[in-house]
């Protein structure tokens, strides 16, 4: 019999274990990924050629912002489910047809990847 005894514990627990150590590299990529497309998210939020959200919302290390829309802050709260908050970017309209914030998916003034990017950042918040 040996040393070590064998169980269905003991050999789920050592199956966990080679799983974790198989991916761990990947998810340490996955998360610079996600860091990469959060600070993108950022420049895409704070820069004045498409996003532009600083336009409208107080985001934290954001200058000049505007006071028309909310603050940006604990959106990951705010929001737990990521599609409705990249449903609101889309199109805020879908939600609220008085709204001033642009929809910038429907009018094509970001891609889906870039709001998802925005998503990203957000969720720094």
């Amino acid at each position: 019999m040996g040393i070590f005894r064998y169980t269905k514990a003991s050999f789920a627990v050592l199956m966990l274990l080679l799983v974790l150590v198989e991916t761990g590299p990947a998810m340490a990529q996955q998360n610079d990924m996600d860091a990469t497309d959060a600070q993108q998210g950022r420049e895409l939020a704070f820069g004045r050629s498409k996003g532009n959200c600083l336009a409208c919302h107080q985001i934290e290390g954001g200058d000049l912002a505007g006071n028309i829309g909310p603050p940006l802050v604990q959106m990951k709260a705010r929001y737990p489910d990521r599609d409705k908050l990249f449903a609101r970017i889309w199109d805020e309209t879908q939600f609220n047809s008085m709204t001033v914030m642009p929809p910038f998916g429907r009018n094509k003034i970001l891609e889906k990847q870039e709001i998802q990017k925005i998503v990203d950042f957000l969720y720094t918040l």
